[in-house]
């Protein structure tokens, strides 16, 4: 059996985060894994992530720890490596990752998929500006960022301007395929609420 891998890419404020935790409540079974993302950032609400110094994620970095870094609005974001594995024993890994190291992915995994996640600028300068994490002035400059990828295609695109449970259900519903592809039995379900 061999695993994949899963990219969830979108702009800030699309939802992305949102989207996999709910993936990840919805969903039994441990051929899944839903890596924690180390951020150089302090921990906070709405995103679950190791929160690291400059200095720890660059050591972390030199030290081989990371499968993908990258960039992006003055941080510094890690997938850790455990996710080779992960894969290699025919598991599914699903991770939130930037646009721009999309290009590397098949460089590093057999199996990749990627699901889009899109809503419109607006509602996304909203949920920027809501998260709190940056003042008025950085949330447009988020917004305003130029997509880094604009060509790579995607194996899905779920506009997230619904219910999350719709949003997230999309999700749940495309790696329960994913793994019937790959030959595996994981119940994937909706929890009811």
């Amino acid at each position: 059996m061999s695993g994949a891998f899963v990219a969830i890419v979108g702009p800030s404020g699309s939802g992305k985060d949102s989207i996999i935790d709910h993936a990840r409540l919805a969903i039994e079974g441990r051929e899944i894994v839903f890596p924690q993302r180390q951020i150089t950032r302090p921990a906070g609400t709405g995103e679950d992530h190791k929160p690291v110094s400059e200095s720890e994620f660059e050591g972390a970095r030199d030290r081989g720890e990371f499968a993908l870094t990258w960039r992006a609005h003055g941080l510094a974001y890690g997938i850790p490596a455990h996710v080779f594995d992960a894969v290699g024993a025919g598991n599914l890994v699903v991770a939130n990752l930037s646009r721009e190291v999309l290009k590397h992915l098949p460089g590093l995994f057999a199996n990749v998929h990627v699901v889009r996640i899109t809503v419109s600028d607006d509602v996304r300068l909203a949920r920027i500006i809501a998260r709190g994490r940056e003042d008025e002035i950085a949330a447009v400059s988020r917004v305003a960022r130029i997509n880094p990828a604009p060509d790579h295609p995607a194996d899905l695109e779920i506009v997230n301007d619904g219910t999350l449970e719709d949003a997230g259900g999309k999700l749940v519903e495309f790696l329960g395929s994913v793994l019937d592809a790959a030959g595996r039995s994981t119940e994937l379900h909706r929890q009811r609420s």
